[in-house]
C-alpha cells in the first residue's frame, strides 16, 4: 500500500511540475522575459497593455458594492499575514538547525510579479502583491509544517484526508507500531531528496 501511495504521489508532483512548465511558455507567447525575478514585456505589448489599464473611477463605479464593503476584511487577515510569516521564518530559523531539517526558502514560495503587469491599475496591482504574497505565504508555512511533521510525527491518518502535502508519502502507516518503533528515526531524517 505505501508503494501504491507513493507511486501515486510521486505522479501528482511530476503532473504538477508539467503543469508549471505548461503555464511558463506564456513568455513566449506573450511577448515577454524573465531575468532575475523581473519581467520585461516587448514595448509595443507594453505600449498595447497601457490601453487596457481600467481608470480606478470607473473600476470602483463597475464594481460590485459588496465587494467594496467586504475588501477591509481581506486585508485585515494582512496583519495576522505577516506576524505568521515572521513566526514561522523564525521558527524554522531556530529549530530547523536543532533537528537537522532542511529550511525551506521563502523566495521559493513568495512570488509576486503581477505589478509588471501594465494593464492592470494602481489598485488591481495592489490586490495582486497582496494575493501573491498571502498564497505564497500559506505554500511556505504549510512546508515549514510539513517537514515538522515528518519530524516530530511521520504517521498517516487513518480518516480520508482532502489534502496530503509533498512530505506525506514518507510517513509510516497508520497502527503499524513495529514499524513506527524500527523505522522513525530514518524517517525522521528522511530530507535526502530535498538537497
Amino acid at each position: 500500500m505505501d508503494d501504491k501511495l507513493t507511486e501515486i504521489l510521486e505522479g501528482m508532483r511530476k503532473l504538477e511540475h508539467q503543469l508549471i512548465l505548461e503555464l511558463q511558455k506564456g513568455e513566449d507567447e506573450f511577448f515577454y522575459k524573465v531575468h532575475r525575478k523581473r519581467v520585461r514585456f516587448e514595448k509595443e505589448v507594453k505600449a498595447q497593455h497601457h490601453l487596457l489599464v481600467k481608470r480606478i473611477r470607473y473600476y470602483f463605479k463597475d464594481a460590485a458594492i459588496l465587494n467594496i464593503l467586504t475588501a477591509p476584511v481581506i486585508w485585515s487577515c494582512l496583519f495576522p499575514a505577516v506576524f505568521l510569516d515572521m513566526v514561522m521564518s523564525l521558527y524554522q530559523a531556530i529549530c530547523f538547525p536543532i533537528y537537522g531539517i532542511p529550511k525551506v526558502e521563502r523566495k521559493n514560495y513568495i512570488v509576486i510579479d503581477r505589478h509588471y503587469l501594465s494593464y492592470l491599475n494602481a489598485l488591481e496591482k495592489l490586490n495582486c502583491v497582496y494575493c501573491g504574497y498571502f498564497n505564497g505565504l500559506m505554500g511556505y508555512v504549510q512546508e515549514i509544517a510539513a517537514r515538522t511533521e515528518q519530524y516530530w510525527c511521520p504517521i498517516k491518518h487513518a480518516r480520508k484526508t482532502r489534502f496530503v502535502h509533498g512530505r506525506y508519502s514518507k510517513f509510516l502507516s497508520y497502527g503499524d507500531g513495529l514499524s513506527y518503533r524500527k523505522n522513525i528515526e530514518s524517517v525522521r531524517r528522511g530530507f535526502d531528496d530535498l538537497k
